[in-house]
């Protein structure tokens, strides 16, 4: 794998317009923008990953947040759920910073790269099946050029759903009944495909109601660090 080759799927993630439900919100939010960013220029375009091309832990998330990384043009940066995460990947030796305040922050992952199933930040936060299996092979084509990857960490649900359909899509027999989603929950397939682990998703909805707690991601971080050796 070459930095060169996730240069050239970043360039192409960036230009994409295949859905157009999700080109005209992205790129009206960019317009609109909230009142407390007014004076800032909002990213509004597709989002790429981001981290280390040697990681052994893949960060797998649902979609950009309209005024967190459509603003600022890097996952999970600039919102609420990015500084329960970031601070948490500090705290495990992940990230060399606790914040993940805008691009140029100086923000760096050691061991891992974050990522997401759909790469536009989608009206209610709720991207459609298509436009799932329209992105979903960006982050396939990650995947394959992060050659170390061993643990696939799927923030929520829709991650889950998505990893699954990664691990099917390189060719990995998915067993019946499906593995169900949960927190903690993971499942190994055949090596060398990576295993999948649960996390429920750093939304404020979860980290302000204590469905998800410092201490929560805290264990499964470290439990990772365990998994991928």
């Amino acid at each position: 794998m070459s930095d060169g080759a996730l240069a050239a799927l970043e360039r192409e993630v960036v230009s994409c317009r295949a859905c157009p439900r999700l080109v005209a919100w992205r790129e009206l939010v960019a317009r609109e923008k909230r009142a407390a960013f007014a004076d800032e220029e909002y990213w509004g375009r597709p989002i790429p990953g981001f981290g280390d091309p040697a990681a052994r832990l893949l960060i797998l998330g649902l979609a950009p947040a309209a005024h967190g990384a459509n603003r600022t043009g890097r996952v999970f940066t600039g919102d609420r759920s990015g500084d329960f995460l970031f601070a948490a990947l500090h705290r495990a030796g992940f990230a060399n910073q606790p914040t993940s305040v805008h691009a140029g922050d100086g923000l760096m992952l050691h061991g891992a790269w974050i990522t997401a199933a759909v790469r536009c930040a989608p009206p209610a936060n709720k991207p459609t099946p298509a436009e799932r299996d329209t992105c979903l092979p960006f982050a396939l084509r990650e995947l394959e050029l992060l050659e170390n990857v061993r643990v696939i960490l799927c923030l929520g649900g829709f991650a889950w759903a998505a990893g699954l359909r990664l691990l099917a899509e390189l060719g990995v027999q998915l067993q019946r009944p499906r593995p169900r989603f949960g927190h903690g929950v993971q499942w190994h397939p055949q090596p060398p495909a990576p295993i999948l682990l649960g996390c429920f998703h750093p939304s404020q909805q979860n980290t302000f109601t204590g469905r998800l707690t410092a201490q929560m991601i805290d264990e499964l971080l470290v439990h990772t660090r365990e998994l991928i050796g």
